[in-house]
């Protein structure tokens, strides 16, 4: 780990002013970004703590949209009434990530933040693009077997590992943010890159934003929804494929559907496609499985993933049966 400056901020506009300098980073829980200190893969010369602000609160806005702190802790927002009752999906999500001890110190903003698993990009002693731009990819012609299949290219196949995001991508969630330029909201679609020709360039934040809020719109059908996760361990395991899915069922037809894929993905996967196929249709095997089909036609295989993608197409199957049954 390299030598840092450390300032605990009493404000928000104190802490954008303190990570305004070059290399400076945010800490919340500190249990992605402490890691990758200690590997020499981010060395920030500033650390900001922002702790100590006022961003830890879960509240419900007058038109009914579910506003949720950057600080709220990843166990809170799991158990928080509102959310596991109307969106079990994303309770089920946060749930099915790291363990309980990570959960209860890992926050929501910090999730949105989390960096790729890839063995490669852990490993110092390989190239790697996304930890040092123009080195090259390893993964592509490595040991490949938990990475991408969908949003790739020749630079970068590293998978997105967050549970939370996938929920939140299927919920169509607002992420605010405040900078020295004042604040913005992001649609959570338009958060998170493609890797394309630059994947150390991650999301669409910007140097000394601080990410202060998400929104959960009013969704009325989502207490029908549902995560599905498959892992090689029942436990404190990254998704193989996993999926977030969000039907309303009506006479027996799909009238309006959500669907997000984690684990296959370099990104959060909103997967637009399979909505179209559902909405409208009879619930039933067939239906799902176009779904699937679909929602999985772009995928690339590499040499030890090809798997993935009948995987997470089953994996959707189930899901969409799971919480749409069958006519």
């Amino acid at each position: 780990m390299e030598p840092f400056k450390f300032i605990r901020a009493q404000d928000n506009n104190n802490a954008i002013a303190a990570a305004a300098v070059a290399d400076a980073k945010f800490i919340a829980g500190g249990t992605n970004i402490i890691d990758l200190m200690k590997l020499n893969i981010e060395k920030p010369h500033q650390v900001v703590d922002i702790n100590a602000l006022k961003l830890d609160k879960i509240e419900t806005l007058s038109n009914g949209t579910i506003r949720i702190g950057a600080l709220v802790k990843n166990s809170d927002l799991a158990y928080h009434p509102n959310i596991s009752k109307n969106y079990p999906v994303l309770s089920e999500a946060l749930l099915s990530g790291a363990s309980a001890q990570l959960r209860n110190m890992a926050s929501v903003g910090g999730n949105l933040l989390q960096r790729t698993r890839c063995p490669y990009f852990y490993d110092t002693s390989y190239p790697c693009n996304k930890r040092e731009p123009g080195s090259g990819c390893s993964a592509i012609n490595g040991y490949n077997r938990n990475n991408a299949v969908l949003g790739t290219s020749d630079k970068c196949i590293a998978t997105h590992p967050s549970d939370m995001c996938v929920a939140m991508a299927a919920l169509g969630a607002i992420i605010h943010v405040q900078g020295a330029k004042g604040m913005r909201s992001i649609p959570f679609a338009d958060f998170h890159l493609l890797p394309g020709k630059t994947p150390s360039i991650e999301t669409t934040l910007k140097h000394g934003e601080l990410i202060t809020a998400v929104d959960i719109p009013v969704m009325s059908f989502a207490v029908k929804s549902h995560y599905l996760k498959v892992r090689d361990r029942a436990s404190y395991e990254f998704a193989l494929a996993s999926a977030a899915v969000v039907l309303d069922v009506q006479g027996g037809r799909i009238q309006h559907a959500r669907v997000a894929l984690g684990g296959v993905g370099t990104k959060p996967w909103r997967s637009t496609v399979a909505e179209k196929v559902l909405t409208g249709a009879l619930n039933n095997e067939q239906t799902y499985r176009t779904a699937a089909e679909a929602a999985l036609s772009a995928a690339k295989p590499y040499t030890h993933n090809a798997f993935k993608i009948e995987l997470a197409k089953r994996t959707l199957v189930r899901a969409l049966t799971t919480v749409g049954g069958m006519s």
